[in-house]
């Protein structure tokens, strides 16, 4: 017989490492526990769908049939209760599953409301893909809407919106968006085009109350006292890991469940990975957060080889997110921004709290009205890169930090001359990859 393996959580975390073990152990029973009916999607593609630039097929990487393939046991319910010492889960309509190996891969839930009147039918978050739909059912032609937050999901929420023809009201706390990542200029590059396509801005804005009529949202009030009609208001201020399940089993946790670089976790035979897993850093010395698709990916593959007895750390990379802003193709390498944001009370989806330790560092600028080229050189490396428009440069950056290369021989040129740093990486990364392949 082979172990028993039990996965909660049926995300990008949970199914790599699924696939893994069945590949390590052919044998073995790996169960995956998921209250979410629709199973195992890809998250970043929602909101592609509420901008109904793909169909709700593309959302599904494996198809049922390679799912049915892998051999798993799926249990469609909640956990409710960890018990660690007698290696058990005690699911929500009572029954038991017992564990050998066990791995949280729980993720993260979308941050809520506190003001007056959160409760109110028409006020919705982006956390999963029933609240995709349900959001994609009430989006009409000429409906009032409001989103208010940061980050990257506010930002698709605002524009999936627009796109199915909402009169869009797009709320901001603070001066400018994603002020704790993006420099002004980047700010000002998306707000711009936000407002070409007919999205309203506000900034210093913060709601007051919400206003209902038979328990249906129907206004939103601001702390300036301005009410705005509305049928829709989209929430994306953040994500909170899901912890409840550690609670419960009493593991160690902080911003979410605290792991050492193997992904496991303060009880024995349990693991964490993916948005809930605070994974320790043995080169920083600091455990952060991610919830970035491929982080989440690499961690249930480490997790699934540590489980299956082949202690393998989690390594981490240089922290990178491509995405479109506003319409604008932006690649986040690394260490870029500083600073809290008035938008988010936590981090946001496709973020990572490495992107906000910049630190000490020369920041280098190529500006282009679309295309955006911002360095964040230190005194010998690159120690993050912002890319907005043309990626031509996205790789070899990411190829550059991840390296820690010495940019010496450039670093003058880059700082004395800020409309040639284009020309100047291309030229030095053509060298320097020729040195690493004369190497090997």
């Amino acid at each position: 017989m082979g172990l028993r393996y039990v996965i909660v959580g049926a995300g990008v975390a949970g199914i790599a490492a699924a696939e893994s073990l069945r590949t390590r152990e052919p044998s073995a029973s790996v169960t995956v526990v998921t209250d979410d009916p629709a199973g195992f999607y890809s998250r970043p593609g929602l909101a592609y769908y509420l901008s109904g630039l793909i169909p709700e097929t593309q959302l599904f990487p494996r198809s049922p049939a390679e799912l049915r393939a892998l051999g798993l046991t799926w249990v469609q319910a909640r956990a409710n209760q960890l018990d660690p010492y007698a290696h058990r889960l005690i699911l929500a309509d009572g029954q038991t599953l017992a564990y050998d190996k066990l791995l949280l891969a729980t993720g993260a839930r979308a941050a809520l409301p506190d003001f007056p009147g959160s409760e109110l039918d028409g006020i919705v978050t982006l956390d999963s893909l029933a609240d995709t739909r349900s959001i994609v059912r009430r989006a009409r032609q000429g409906l009032q809407a409001v989103v208010v937050g940061g980050g990257i999901t506010a930002l698709e929420i605002a524009e999936g919106l627009n796109a199915r023809g909402c009169r869009v009201h797009y709320m901001l706390r603070g001066a400018r968006y994603w002020a704790n990542v993006l420099d002004p200029d980047e700010s000002q590059l998306v707000e711009d085009h936000l407002r070409a396509t007919g999205i309203i801005l506000h900034h210093h804005s913060q709601i007051r109350e919400a206003i209902g009529k038979r328990g249906r949202l129907i206004a939103v009030e601001t702390m300036a006292g301005e009410r705005i009609p509305c049928a829709l208001l989209a929430v994306a201020i953040g994500t909170h890991p899901r912890l409840d399940l550690a609670q419960s089993g009493r593991l160690k946790l902080d911003r979410g469940i605290l792991t050492d670089a193997y992904l496991k976790t303060s009880a024995e035979d349990v693991l964490a990975a993916g948005d809930v897993a605070q994974v320790y850093n043995e080169v920083t010395g600091k455990a952060t957060l991610d919830t970035l698709w491929a982080t989440a990916r690499a961690h249930g593959e480490a997790a699934a080889a540590t489980m299956a007895g082949i202690p393998t750390p989690y390594r981490r990379t240089v922290a990178q997110n491509v995405t479109l802003l506003a319409g604008i193709p932006t690649t986040i390498i690394g260490s870029v921004g500083s600073g809290e944001d008035a938008d988010l009370v936590a981090i946001a989806r496709g973020d990572s709290e490495t992107w906000r330790m910049a630190g000490s560092a020369w920041v280098v600028v190529d500006p282009h009205p679309v295309n955006r080229l911002r360095l964040m050189l230190g005194e010998q490396t690159l120690k993050g890169a912002l890319v907005m428009g043309d990626q031509t440069l996205s790789r070899p950056l990411q190829r550059l930090i991840a390296a820690n290369a010495d940019l010496t021989p450039i670093r003058q040129a880059l700082l004395a001359d800020k409309s040639a740093i284009a020309h100047l990486i291309m030229s030095f990364y053509a060298e320097w990859e020729q040195s690493h392949a004369d190497k090997r």
